[in-house]
């Protein structure tokens, strides 16, 4: 089977920039969907995103830009979407065009909060695209190192090898290591409970806790990962592979981190709402941690680290005295 190198890119923030960033190695044109008439104006005169990644500079006759999610998803065969978890709902209200011929990748960190369902389930369920046409893009990865052309690696998940393979060839390069992974539900929950768990290393550096705690939490932040994700989909995988551990680690320990950034402004006294309010990006992790909280109401997984950052974000409870309790549980 030839697979088609049309490809849409479904999205206007740092991921989405990155990616584009990533085909544009490999593709003569990508089609990319934006809400911002502004920046689409911006790309066309100045050549760069003048809100996310601005040191990217493309190539505007490599792209099909657009402000009509309709007129994108329609030129292209495989579409990667890249926005944020919590607008993933309303932004496909506006999508008249049908999905049941696509081919999907889902590089959204997060749980769809009207749903409840990771991004490829929801897909599935409420688009009627069989699994074998949903992926999933994950880490361990940073846009901004992407902007960098620094060396960085992917996993692309997918039921279908041959798809996998496809889109990890389309974002390979020189600074782009990519390997594939048939792990589709186990990587996408990864990717978003990673998030909850850099949420929690943040608040742990803002409330003064050093490596040695930090060293001590994220080792039991993937144990906990194993424990929930063996409860939602168990299937042979290991835990240590840099699709589940390396994203943990990047994202709870990098300075890029947005999740880590929010964690530590908690841990420095901030109310939820004013760290929301400082930070110019989403921090996933927040509808995140709603969402993973509620599904393990379900699961039973022994989750002291969700447990505990729920808590803090929903029960308006004192980071101080929550990790207190918490460093107890920690082994």
């Amino acid at each position: 089977m030839t697979l088609s190198k049309n490809i849409a890119v479904i999205g206007g923030g740092s991921w989405a920039t990155a990616i584009v960033k990533m085909l544009s190695e490999n593709l003569e044109t990508i089609h990319w969907y934006m809400r911002s008439e502004y920046a689409i104006e911006h790309i066309k005169r100045n050549d760069h995103n003048p809100n996310y990644l601005s040191s990217v500079e493309f190539k505007n006759n490599q792209l099909h830009l657009s402000s009509d999610i309709n007129e994108i998803v329609s030129a292209a065969d495989i579409c990667i979407f890249a926005i944020p978890s919590a607008f993933v709902y309303s932004e496909l209200e506006s999508l008249e065009v049908s999905l049941e011929n696509k081919i999907i990748f889902s590089a959204i960190k997060g749980i769809v909060p009207e749903t409840g369902l990771i991004v490829g389930e929801h897909f599935h369920d409420h688009y009627n695209i069989p699994f074998e046409n949903i992926g999933v893009i994950t880490g361990p990865c940073h846009a901004e190192e992407v902007a960098l052309e620094r060396l960085s690696y992917l996993t692309i998940a997918c039921a279908d090898e041959e798809k996998a393979q496809h889109l990890a060839t389309c974002l390979n390069s020189d600074y782009i290591n990519c390997k594939i992974s048939d792990d589709i539900i186990g990587t996408e929950y990864a990717a978003m409970l990673k998030n909850i768990y850099a949420i929690a290393a943040g608040i742990a550096h803002g409330l003064g806790y050093g490596d040695n705690f930090q060293s001590v939490l994220m080792s039991n932040a993937i144990r906990e990962m194993k424990r929930f994700i063996k409860k939602v989909h168990k299937m042979k995988r290991n835990i240590n592979d840099s699709a589940y551990l390396g994203d943990l680690l990047v994202t709870g320990y990098s300075v890029f981190s947005r999740n880590r950034l929010f964690g530590n402004m908690l841990g420095k006294g901030y109310t939820v709402r004013s760290a929301q309010l400082e930070m110019s990006m989403i921090a996933e992790g927040y509808y995140a941690t709603k969402s993973a909280y509620k599904i393990n109401e379900d699961k039973g997984a022994r989750t002291p680290i969700l447990n505990a950052v729920y808590s803090i974000l929903y029960d308006n409870k004192n980071p101080k005295k929550v990790f207190k309790k918490l460093a107890d549980k920690l082994d």
